[in-house]
C-alpha cells in the first residue's frame, strides 16, 4: 500500500508490503494513517478544512511519523550488538615441525558484563574401550563405551566460575562447563544415570590429559576504556592433539544471570605440505601408503645400522 502526501507541497511514497510488515510490525500504524492523509472519499467540507490549520497540523504530524519510519528502515539494518569477537590467531597450519600453538581471543563488551568464552570443535561421536576385572584380578578390555554429541576439543574460560554467574538453564541453553556438557552427552551403553556420571567423569579425565578440554576462571584480562565500555583478551595454549578443522569460539555476555549477547570468530587448523600429502595418501591409498611406510622403517633401520656398526666384529 503506497501513502502519498501532496498537500503539504511535499511527496513521500512509502510501500508496507506483507513482508515489510512482518519484519517490522511497529510501522503498521502507517496502514490507518495513509488513509486519513489520501483523504479518499472526504466531503468537500473536510477538504476545505484542510486548507486551514487542522489539516496543516495533521499533514505535520504525519510528515514527522513518516521521516522516523525512514529513519529505522534505515538504520535497523546496519545496527549491531556491542559485544565483539576476534581470534588473533585464526588459521593454524600443521607441518613437520608443528607441536601446538597459541591463540588469543579479544574484543570489546559492554562495561559491567561478565565474560564467557568457549572454544570447541564440531559435534560427534567417540568412543573410549572400557577396562574392568576377569576372573577377579586381571584388568582387561570388557567392551566399548560411545560418547554422543561430543566435541573433540572443550574448553571454557569465564571472568568468574560459571556456576556463579549463569543459571542452570542458560549453562544448558549454551553447553557451558562440565555439568552441562554431561547432560548433553549421551553414553551408550549405559543404563543408569550413576555409570553415566562414572563413564563421563573417566572420559573426561582422558580428555584433560590429552589437554583437549579444560575449564578455568579468572584468566580472562579486562580493561575499562574511556567510552565506558570495556575491552578483554586471553590466550590459551593450542594444543597439538587438536585435530585438523574449524573450530568455533563463541563469547557470551552475562549480565542477571542470562546470556544478554553472543559473538564467534573462527580457527581453522590444515595440514600442509609433505604432511598432507602422506595424510590424503593414508586415506585415499592406503596400500601405497603401507608399502611406502615400510621401506621408509627400513631405510631408516639400515642407516642407524650403519651409524652404530663398528668394525663388523662383536663385542
Amino acid at each position: 500500500m503506497t501513502s502519498k502526501m501532496r498537500q503539504c507541497g511535499v511527496r513521500v511514497d512509502m510501500t508496507l508490503t506483507p513482508a515489510l510488515m512482518k519484519t517490522h510490525p511497529h510501522l503498521c500504524f502507517l496502514s490507518p494513517l495513509r488513509e486519513r492523509i489520501r483523504g479518499e472519499g472526504a466531503s468537500s467540507s473536510e477538504r476545505e478544512k484542510g486548507r486551514g490549520g487542522f489539516f496543516n497540523a495533521e499533514c505535520g504530524r504525519a510528515m514527522i511519523i513518516a521521516l522516523v519510519a525512514i529513519i529505522v528502515l534505515t538504520f535497523s539494518g546496519t545496527a549491531h550488538a556491542m559485544l565483539t569477537a576476534k581470534a588473533n590467531h585464526d588459521h593454524i597450519t600443521i607441518d613437520f615441525f608443528y607441536h601446538g600453538s597459541t591463540v588469543g581471543v579479544k574484543g570489546v563488551s559492554d562495561a559491567g558484563r561478565d565474560l564467557v568464552i568457549k572454544i570447541t570443535s564440531p559435534e560427534g561421536h567417540q568412543v573410549m574401550k572400557q577396562k574392568g576385572k576377569v576372573a577377579g584380578a586381571l584388568w582387561m578390555n570388557v567392551g566399548t563405551l560411545t560418547f554422543e554429541n561430543t566435541p573433540n576439543m572443550y574448553e571454557v574460560f569465564s571472568t568468574k566460575k560459571v556456576d556463579d554467574i549463569l543459571t542452570p538453564e542458560e549453562r544448558a541453553k549454551h553447553t557451558l562447563g562440565y555439568a552441562a556438557l554431561a547432560e548433553h552427552v549421551v553414553v551408550s551403553p549405559v543404563t543408569n544415570v550413576v555409570d553415566k556420571a562414572q563413564w563421563f567423569g573417566e572420559f573426561i579425565k582422558f580428555k584433560e590429559a590429552s589437554n583437549l578440554y579444560k575449564t578455568d576462571f579468572g584468566k580472562i584480562e579486562m580493561k575499562d576504556l574511556p567510552d565506558g565500555h570495556q575491552e578483554y583478551y586471553i590466550q590459551t595454549q593450542w594444543p597439538y592433539q587438536a585435530a585438523p578443522g574449524e573450530y568455533l569460539v563463541s563469547v557470551y555476555a552475562v549480565k542477571d544471570g542470562k546470556v544478554v549477547e553472543q559473538a564467534e570468530s573462527h580457527v581453522k587448523v590444515e595440514q600442509v605440505g609433505m604432511v598432507k600429502t602422506l595424510a590424503t595418501m593414508a586415506k585415499d591409498s592406503a596400500a601405497l601408503y603401507g608399502f611406502l611406510s615400510v621401506g621408509i622403517a627400513l631405510s631408516a633401520g639400515f642407516g642407524v645400522g650403519l651409524v652404530f656398526r663398528k668394525g663388523g666384529g662383536s663385542h
